[in-house]
């Protein structure tokens, strides 16, 4: 069900990004974060930016699965990490190329080179820390761990999504877009993933 809500959403998001109503509320919205522009919170947002892709994701990435096959000999979770984040980049280079929407150029802080729509960052950040929030939450037993998971994963995700916006390389709806169609795959492999236990149980 989650994972048709947010196909629902990202379709809509889809069918809107080309209508004038979604541009004014992306422009709101750059012209808002970008309003609290300094040196210090571009530090940050640049560093939050460099966890959500490219070689410190890689990094977390490959750290995740040694720790689950050599570690914990979890290969069946193995699997799953690895269908995610492989699912997530090849899904995200699909539909740049099918939309081929442009970057914004209100007002540049760093370069980005490629499509705009999905968030490659914001799909990647969620698939990432999404998929690690789901295999940690399965092995800690208090509720206590399981929200501070949770709430960490999340605001990672948030503030990944929010530092594409700041930086200039994304619209609003380019990071919604990123997160639903995640939320998508996310989710759809979870399912399978539950099914395919339940099964061999």
């Amino acid at each position: 069900m989650a994972s048709l809500i947010c196909a629902i959403g990202f379709g809509l998001v889809a069918l809107f990004i080309s209508d004038q109503k979604i541009r004014n509320f992306d422009d709101t919205i750059i012209y808002y974060i970008q309003g609290m522009e300094s040196p210090q919170l571009t530090k940050v947002m640049i560093f939050f930016t460099n966890i959500g892709a490219g070689l410190p994701a890689s990094i977390i990435a490959i750290v995740t699965m040694v720790i689950l096959y050599v570690f914990l000999g979890h290969r069946r979770e193995l699997i799953l990490f690895i269908s995610v984040m492989i699912g997530s980049t090849l899904l995200n280079s699909a539909l740049k190329l099918a939309f081929h929407r442009a970057r914004p150029t209100i007002h540049r802080i760093i370069e980005a080179n490629g499509y705009s729509f999905p968030s490659g960052h914001s799909m990647a950040a969620f698939s990432l820390y999404g998929v690690i929030a789901f295999l940690l939450w399965k092995h800690v037993p208090s509720l206590l761990g399981r929200v501070i998971i949770i709430l960490v994963c999340a605001l990672l995700i948030l503030i990944i999504g929010i530092s594409r916006i700041y930086l200039g390389v994304h619209y609003p709806s380019d990071v919604a877009g990123g997160y639903l169609m995640s939320g998508c795959l996310l989710g759809a492999s979870i399912w399978f993933y539950q099914r395919y236990l339940e099964r061999k149980r």
